[in-house]
């Protein structure tokens, strides 16, 4: 179901891509697995399967959806049409991003190059990663700061000769584990007397520069992510040329929401795949067990599950798929309030169905045996990634109160 019209192009991708991740990318996810290995070997190789599909991909015409038409280096999709052919990767949520070139952080980071980074960046960087042949990091969050509050990012970026030197501690950065992470967008502070806001600058750092070390990967819930992961990274005196610095001094809020404002729909659409798939398995498993003499799909507590599922996913999925538009139709500074109310509710969602479906299989729904606890834990982490649920609320209570006092500003106004 969409809010807007698919052309025929983006419905023949939602055909093709479908088939790609229900046909290719889930019946290869034991595989991937497999061939990761165990221990350290995981942080070490890139399954061959993933190398496989990333061929088929770009064959099929699948690679690089997500840079929309504002961009020349894009596939010329708006954020409406690629937020529907997201929800189709999510099915697969380790796999099929990967393999059609759309797994964050990357896409942020291209996004960034595409969208604020000078010729020569672009050169160097872009299109390295347009093409498949490096991976990315973004580091911002650190562990001495609540870093949900930018402001509170203390990593310095300091001006040395012709270049800039970095010195901080970042964790939970995604993509840093990836054997062909090449390169660090990272945020820091350049000139701390300046307004708080104006203080922060975003600079490339490339992975093999001296003085950065991934310390360890850190697990959610267990669960490594190997081989992207999420790392502790320490830069010691890292030292970059000054043509590695993104937009200018003090732009860095500039760079960051430029970034974050797309890839939360992403995040939100790719969700809601999970959760298709999750109702898929609840709906299959309750029509084949049987307890207490009937099937357990006859009991009244699972039809409620079923039915709220449902209502709660689409529901959800029209707030995102409104938010995607507003992007299109006014940018993304202009749908705040749409991209933050999206990037709450969804994650809550399809916990919520995740946990129903986890529940109808009882023992087996928290093991290895289907994709469901690993969905959930990632599920959960959402609510703290790309800012946590509070400093959302927090932002679309603010939004609607300026709105309503807008308005009653205008009603008095006519009197």
């Amino acid at each position: 179901m969409s809010l807007v019209q698919l052309s025929p192009r983006v419905e023949e991708l939602k055909r093709v891509l479908t088939k790609f991740v229900e046909e290719d990318c889930i019946p290869a996810e034991a595989q991937y697995e497999k061939e990761l290995g165990v221990g350290a070997e995981r942080w070490q190789r890139v399954p061959s399967v993933i190398e496989k599909l990333k061929a088929r991909a770009r064959q099929l015409g699948l690679w690089n959806l997500f840079l929309t038409k504002e961009y020349k280096e894009g596939a010329g999709l708006t954020n409406y049409e690629y937020a529907v052919l997201c929800e189709i990767m999510g099915r697969s949520p380790h796999i099929a991003p990967e393999a059609c070139n759309c797994s964050a952080p990357d896409t942020g980071n291209m996004e960034v190059f595409a969208k604020y980074g000078n010729e020569e960046q672009k050169r160097k960087w872009l299109v390295p990663l347009m093409n498949g042949e490096i991976r990315s990091a973004f580091a911002m969050t650190e562990p001495a700061v609540a870093s949900s509050d930018a402001t509170n990012i203390c990593t310095r970026i300091e001006r040395k000769g012709s270049g800039y030197v970095v010195n901080g501690r970042k964790w939970w950065i995604s993509g840093a584990g990836h054997p062909k992470c090449a390169v660090f967008v990272t945020m820091g502070k350049t000139d701390l007397s300046v307004g708080k806001h104006d203080q922060q600058s975003i600079v490339v750092v490339p992975a093999n520069t001296p003085g950065v070390t991934v310390v360890r990967p850190l697990s959610v819930f267990g669960y490594d992510d190997a081989p992207h992961g999420h790392c502790e990274v320490v830069f010691d005196n890292a030292w970059v040329p000054a043509e590695n610095l993104i937009l200018g001094e003090g732009r860095g809020f500039e760079v960051i929401q430029g970034r974050l404002g797309p890839g939360r729909i992403h995040h939100c659409m790719r969700s809601l795949g999970m959760a298709e798939r999750a109702m898929e398995l609840m709906i299959q498993r309750v029509q084949e067990r049987t307890t207490f003499g009937r099937k357990i799909v006859e009991h009244g507590v699972v039809l409620d599950y079923i039915a709220k599922s449902r209502m709660e996913l689409e529901s959800s999925r029209m707030l995102v798929l409104r938010a995607a538009d507003m992007i299109d139709k006014v940018g993304a500074k202009h749908a705040k309030k749409e991209i933050a109310m999206a990037k709450v509710i969804v994650p809550s969602v399809v916990l919520q169905i995740l946990d129903r479906a986890i529940q109808m299989f009882g023992a087996g729904g928290v093991g290895p045996d289907t994709p469901l606890a690993e969905f959930w834990a990632g599920m959960r982490t959402l609510r703290i990634a790309d800012g946590p649920d509070e400093v959302h609320t927090r932002q679309i209570a603010q939004l609607e109160i300026r709105e309503q006092n807008a308005k009653l500003a205008a009603k008095a106004a006519k009197l």
